[in-house]
């Protein structure tokens, strides 16, 4: 019996042992693959802040290089802005070769030339014949005068005036220099018309100041330059921006419509192939006198004038190249400006005004020097003098071979005894010489052309 009940005590312990060793053993199994788990958890951690710290290293790496490679596009950028500054910089501004041309033609020429053919250049005169005479003949040979003007006393039909230019100009093509002329003429139209039997018909300045026409009035002027361009002239003195309600010479007496009409004028006139003249500065529409006969004053103040007589002359030198037509200047007086000189002679009106105050930078006209409105009072070589100390640039000696002699010897006589300067000759021989070798495209014309055009309507 004991040994019966030892055997199951013995089996029950064994049991029992084996179900405790069971349960060690899962116990300490399941620490084992806890703490496995864990420390796996823990690498995984690991790698993965380690993972992330790369990535923004990397991500910072990244940004480094890319912001360096910003800094180095920027700094690329600039770079070339800078070679492309300093490109610029290096590059010589470029200059028209036309132009600097001529200014190196203009200045070589006046080196070369005397103080009295300089001065000749200044003068456009005028003579008796339809032929060259020994009057013009001398003028240009012995005086070297720039240009000439004519009348009717010149003009007979076209071909004749043609062969009359053509001589002329051959006259002075055999002169050292071989400057050409300025062949000029009043041709306004209305009762100043030159051969008026052989030209087409121009009406006034009045009759087509009332159409109001502005295509006509360019188509005019374009067609009377053709014809006197045919003829071998190349210098008009037209138009006129007197304003007048009663003067046919006149648009009228509104300001806005003298200005329109003259600068239609002034492009037509260069569309034919003829230099335009503005005239008579600062504008002799008030008065009464004409200044052929006698001088006159015009007795109003600077305001009033700029507003009205000055403005066609302001809007002409503001809108139109001042190369293509001359200012023509009055023999009248002004006191608001010059109590004491006509315009002709006034460095207060020709330089303050028209230069300086209103920028023209073209060629200055006297009117005729023979004119009762300065004759009467000045002697020639006084008128000659006073004009281009006064900023004139071209004097005007329409008739007489004395006066036009006087007038020449006076201005040479100033420079010598030192009351006028070289320079000032120079300024004006500049604008002159700069002129004719810009516009002046022919010194030939063909009268067989000009019998077929002229007068063709």
């Amino acid at each position: 019996m004991r040994s019966t009940r030892s055997r199951k005590k013995k089996k029950k312990f064994t049991f029992l042992t084996f179900l405790t060793i069971f349960f060690v053993l899962g116990a300490a199994f399941a620490v084992y693959r806890f703490m496995d788990l864990d420390n796996k958890s823990v690498a995984n951690m690991v790698d993965s802040e380690k993972t992330v710290e790369d990535k923004k290293t990397d991500n910072d790496m990244d940004n480094v290089d890319s912001s360096n490679g910003n800094e180095e596009g920027i700094k690329e950028e600039t770079d070339n802005q800078d070679k492309e500054e300093d490109k610029d910089k290096e590059q010589p501004v470029k200059s028209n070769p036309e132009q600097s041309s001529l200014v190196e033609k203009v200045s070589s020429l006046m080196e070369s030339m005397t103080l009295e053919e300089k001065i000749g250049q200044m003068l456009i005169v005028g003579f008796e014949s339809p032929e060259p005479n020994d009057h013009i003949k001398k003028m240009i040979n012995d005086y070297h005068v720039g240009g000439v003007i004519f009348y009717d006393r010149n003009m007979q039909y076209p071909a004749q005036v043609t062969n009359l230019t053509n001589s002329l100009q051959a006259l002075a093509a055999q002169q050292e220099h071989q400057i050409p002329l300025s062949i000029s003429v009043d041709q306004e139209g209305g009762q100043i018309v030159r051969m008026r039997e052989h030209v087409s018909d121009i009406p006034s300045q009045q009759q087509l100041g009332q159409m109001g026409n502005s295509e006509t009035i360019f188509n005019t002027a374009v067609k009377t330059a053709k014809e006197l361009s045919a003829m071998g002239i190349n210098l008009n003195f037209a138009p006129v921006l007197d304003l007048s309600a009663g003067d046919s010479r006149s648009f009228g007496e509104d300001p806005e419509h003298a200005s329109k009409y003259g600068n239609e004028v002034i492009k037509g006139l260069n569309e034919g192939g003829v230099t335009a003249t503005v005239k008579h500065f600062p504008g002799n529409g008030r008065s009464n006198i004409d200044p052929h006969k006698d001088t006159s004053s015009v007795d109003a103040g600077q305001l009033d004038l700029e507003n009205s007589d000055i403005y066609p002359f302001k809007k002409a030198i503001q809108e139109i190249d001042n190369s293509k037509f001359f200012v023509m200047v009055t023999h009248i007086k002004y006191p608001a400006y010059d109590q004491e000189n006509p315009a002709s002679i006034s460095p207060v009106i020709i330089q303050d005004l028209l230069r300086e105050k209103l920028g023209f930078e073209g060629i200055v006209v006297t009117d005729d020097l023979e004119m009762g409105a300065v004759n009467n009072y000045y002697t020639p070589e006084d008128l000659g003098f006073k004009a281009v100390e006064a900023g004139a640039d071209v004097l005007l000696v329409c008739h007489t071979l004395d006066n036009q002699q006087k007038v020449f010897n006076g201005i040479l006589e100033a420079v010598k005894s030192g009351k006028l300067s070289e320079e000032r000759i120079d300024e004006a021989v500049k604008r002159v010489l700069t002129y004719k070798f810009q516009s002046i495209k022919s010194i030939e014309a063909n009268p067989d052309e000009a019998e077929r055009l002229v007068g063709v309507n």
